[in-house]
């Protein structure tokens, strides 16, 4: 049972839906005031009262039944306690019935949604700061899935560009052909960052010249072209195998080639298209932004043309219910202008198009990716997060089997999850220490705590001791806790999607596992009375398939053991 919803469905305020009523109602922070409390200041504009009398008024109107045991009103909210025998038979079952599927629904089903993440350049490696799009990305690829939508995840490929011009100019000038292979993307990108630094006049215009010829097909500069992409992809395939991530689609830039003229015949016909300097824009002034800017005075096309093009064919492919694209805030003006010349083209789907932004992310020392070479490779990020885990686990469990396989679910969940845990839009500074404390709110606290409950029901099978994942019992205040926690994850879940925030999902998860080893520490579980001890047991195993499903959406694997 979903407790917020069925609390919702009992509360009637006028003008108020209930979905708002049941996202509104909160955990207290103090149990004694409730398990679920609404608080009414929202209301006392509209309804011209205060939040004490709306709390009094409405607490008259509900009546006790099974599931809510008391009602009262305190100071402006509504707080209800439940049934707290009937609370754990529901969650206990729930989870038991649906295991890997828990917290799962069908409220997505005919629904597709395109996911625009990762978005890597062609011809360059990963840095630290295309991390969160990929995760953020990812999670939410899990998460619509989850609930029954069809997600569409999209790697928009960075491949068009006179960049790939200078490259060519770069491999002819200095480039081997043996060295690269051995080399691979880092090769690639060495010979790039050379031109940059060496260009001169001449060079820029061969490097143009070099772009035209991949425009105009000539055979040469695309099987150089091409040779580069597959050498990009074969190096981002392991980032991404490492991360759990992936696409149903690799459609980039270059991929629009053909399909930007129709786009822009369609403005001019819609008398959308205006001339500026040269420059072919659409004037965006009376809604309070600067031009869109089509085609450049030499007629070369742009981010917006292209992207303009992408929506156009996403949706007559895909049909999309929504589009989403994981881009850092300092694209929200373009995104602002893409969707306002979408609307104005006619097209009523532009309102389904969403810029899901986020912070960006550095190192400790401060550093981040630069045009010159001065890069933190997120391979290394992720490489030295593992070596990192491997030595602690050394330390803490030096008799633990497959360490290097445990070392990298680990430190790979540690990379993934400190890039997840706070709000999307902050800015990130990741710390290694930080990551990998087995004490803080991280992703390996969590897996410990699985780990935990891992080794416990493992304890009671070697002992032989049976009992039923759905066993009921009238739980105590801190098991009450707990259970709530638990019945809450499929509303977090829905939360997440809604909001596009995959860190509703890694913070329950956290505040789980804390409620768990409260519970694991001040109440016996093996020790206790067959009943007490049955029940526990299934409070145990419930926590256990939770937290790996919350885990699971994020894309972070659980030990075993640790």
């Amino acid at each position: 049972m979903d407790y917020k919803q069925y609390i919702a469905q009992k509360i009637n305020v006028e003008g108020v839906a209930q979905e708002e009523i049941a996202s509104l109602l909160a955990v207290p922070p103090d149990s004694a005031m409730g398990d679920f409390a609404l608080p009414c200041f929202r209301f006392a504009k509209a309804l011209r009262k205060s939040p004490v009398i709306i709390a009094q008024e409405l607490a008259k109107t509900i009546a006790p039944d099974e599931v809510v045991a008391e009602v009262s009103a305190v100071n402006g909210y509504l707080n209800f306690k439940v049934n707290k025998a009937g609370l754990a038979a529901d969650v206990l079952a729930r989870i038991a019935r649906e295991g890997a599927k828990y917290g799962s629904s069908d409220e997505g089903s005919g629904k597709t949604v395109c996911i625009d993440y990762s978005s890597v350049n062609i011809a360059k490696p990963f840095h630290i700061g295309h991390l969160s799009t990929t995760v953020l990305g990812g999670a939410l690829y899990r998460i619509f899935n989850f609930l029954g939508y069809r997600a569409v995840g999209i790697n928009h490929l960075g491949d068009y560009g006179t960049q790939f011009g200078k490259l060519i100019s770069a491999y002819k000038r200095w480039g081997n052909r043996e060295e690269v292979e051995r080399g691979g993307i880092h090769a690639v990108n060495a010979l790039y960052v050379r031109f940059n630094e060496e260009a001169d006049e001449a060079m820029e215009a061969e490097a143009r010249e070099y772009f035209r010829l991949i425009e105009s097909g000539d055979k040469e500069a695309n099987d150089l072209f091409e040779w580069f992409k597959s050498l990009t992809l074969a190096y981002v395939e392991k980032i991404y195998d490492r991360l759990h991530i992936r696409f149903d689609s690799y459609a980039g830039e270059r991929f629009y080639t053909d399909k930007m003229a129709p786009v822009v015949a369609e403005l001019k016909e819609k008398g959308l298209l205006k001339e500026s300097n040269g420059a072919q824009i659409v004037d965006l002034e009376a809604y309070g932004m600067p031009p869109c800017l089509i085609l450049r005075s030499d007629g070369a096309s742009l981010y917006a043309t292209r992207d303009l093009a992408a929506a156009i064919y996403r949706k007559k492919t895909y049909d999309f219910y929504k589009c989403l694209y994981v881009v850092a805030y300092q694209q929200n003006l373009h995104f602002k202008q893409v969707f306002k010349v979408l609307e104005l083209m006619g097209y009523d789907w532009a309102k389904d198009l969403v810029h899901v932004a986020y912070g960006m992310v550095s190192l400790e020392d401060g550093a981040m990716s630069t045009r010159k070479g001065k890069v933190v490779w997120l391979e290394d990020v992720i490489s030295r997060c593992v070596e990192k885990a491997r030595v602690i686990l050394e330390e803490k469990n030096p008799a633990l089997e497959n360490k290097d396989a445990v070392a990298e679910t680990v430190g790979v969940g540690a990379v993934v999850f400190g890039a997840l845990y706070n709000s999307k839009i902050k800015d990130i500074t990741f710390s290694y220490d930080k990551a990998l404390n087995f004490d803080g709110e991280t992703s390996v606290y969590v897996q410990y705590t699985c780990a935990r409950a891992a080794s416990v029901l493992s304890k009671a099978a070697a002992d032989g001791i049976a009992f039923d994942e759905a066993a009921s019992g009238t739980p105590n205040a801190q098991e009450a806790e707990l259970l709530k926690a638990l019945g809450d994850f499929p509303a977090t879940v829905r939360e997440a999607a809604e909001k596009y925030e995959p860190s509703f999902v890694a913070r329950w998860c956290v505040d789980t596992a804390k409620l768990f080893n409260k519970f694991y520490f001040d109440c016996k579980i093996l020790q206790a009375e067959e009943d007490v001890r049955a029940f526990r047991l299934a409070l145990t195993k419930a926590t256990l398939t939770a937290l790996t499903n919350g885990l699971g959406l994020l894309g972070i694997g659980v030990p075993e053991k640790m």
